[in-house]
């Protein structure tokens, strides 16, 4: 069978505020494809499976950041190269960080199936309108935001609180902007440092510091309007690296530049668009983020452009 795939993860913020959110996303996508409620990344793999087998044409995802990107590498995994599925945002998370990137209309995840929906139906006389980015590889994972340093450590104070929410997520920068001039309190707690260097297939680097932040991303922005991967979607199969060794109150100095989607500049910026790079920490592990869902690796880590998706925008 054709049709859509619905993946839905009881956890994620919608779900958990609304428990029969499901369900009646299951009665409107009805006959249009079928639906799946995997526990685990293992079941994931095994729904994206199922879905190859069905001709699943259109993935359409009810979760946030999180369950997006565990979504798209599952079904990555599953197809081994193979034409990927069309892929849907259904907006069911906090921040929806990757669906206001790539223009998906800020609706409910219901209005937003309902118009997946007509318009996958409607495809034979009114082909989908949809953007296709790539998205990074980083470990087993695949992505758009990836950081260590300062963006992990914003994810992990951010997740403190079991209640998230985007007046949360602005409360905990907006903590560390006041009080990164004393270096205490939330901003201490965000500013925590990365030691190592990264190194890419062309042999440059970015040399062994200890960096506020390093990240990569493939799309514009990370959230509270903040665009410091200006380059993203520049060519394709490529990302933006960027590595900032200054300290929180140059960062502070800086933020109008990254909400303008402008490059920082001095000389404790690093920058680069590139295919390939690999994070060597100094010692011990790389905690990093991805999407908003937290990691850590032991020893090098591998950061690559990885294949390009169909996101549809209804």
């Amino acid at each position: 069978m054709a049709g859509i795939g619905l993946v839905l993860n009881p956890r994620a913020k919608q779900h958990m505020a609304d428990p029969t959110l499901g369900e009646r996303l299951t009665r409107l996508l009805g006959d249009a494809g079928a639906v799946r409620a995997p526990n685990s990344f293992d079941e994931l793999v095994e729904v994206a499976q199922d879905f190859r087998r069905l001709g699943i044409e259109l993935v359409a995802v009810a979760g946030g950041d999180g369950t997006n990107h565990i979504t798209i590498s599952g079904v990555v995994a599953a197809y081994h190269g193979a034409k990927l599925p069309y892929f849907a945002l259904l907006r069911g998370g906090t921040m929806n960080t990757i669906a206001n990137s790539f223009g998906v209309p800020r609706r409910t995840p219901e209005a937003l199936l309902a118009r997946y929906k007509k318009v996958y139906l409607r495809r034979a006389v009114a082909p989908m309108r949809f953007v296709e980015p790539n998205v990074l590889k980083v470990g087993d994972h695949y992505g758009f935001i990836f950081g260590t340093g300062a963006i992990y450590h914003f994810i992990a104070e951010y997740n403190r609180r079991e209640e998230r929410s985007a007046a949360w997520a602005a409360q905990v920068l907006g903590s560390a902007i006041v009080t990164s001039a004393f270096g205490s309190g939330t901003a201490a707690a965000v500013s925590q440092r990365w030691e190592g260097s990264v190194r890419f297939s062309d042999g440059s680097a970015f040399p062994e510091l200890d960096y506020f932040t390093v990240g990569a991303s493939t799309c514009g922005q990370i959230g509270l309007g903040f665009k410091p991967f200006y380059r993203s979607g520049e060519r394709p199969g490529h990302f933006h690296m960027l590595g900032i060794h200054c300290g929180a109150m140059g960062v502070v100095r800086a933020l109008p530049k990254i909400m303008a989607g402008t490059t920082i500049g001095g000389d404790r910026t690093y920058d680069k668009l590139t295919d390939a790079a690999v994070l060597v920490p100094t010692r011990g592990v790389i905690p990093y983020t991805l999407d908003g869902d937290v990691y850590n690796h032991r020893g090098p880590l591998g950061v690559s452009g990885g294949p390009q998706i169909r996101i549809v925008i209804p």
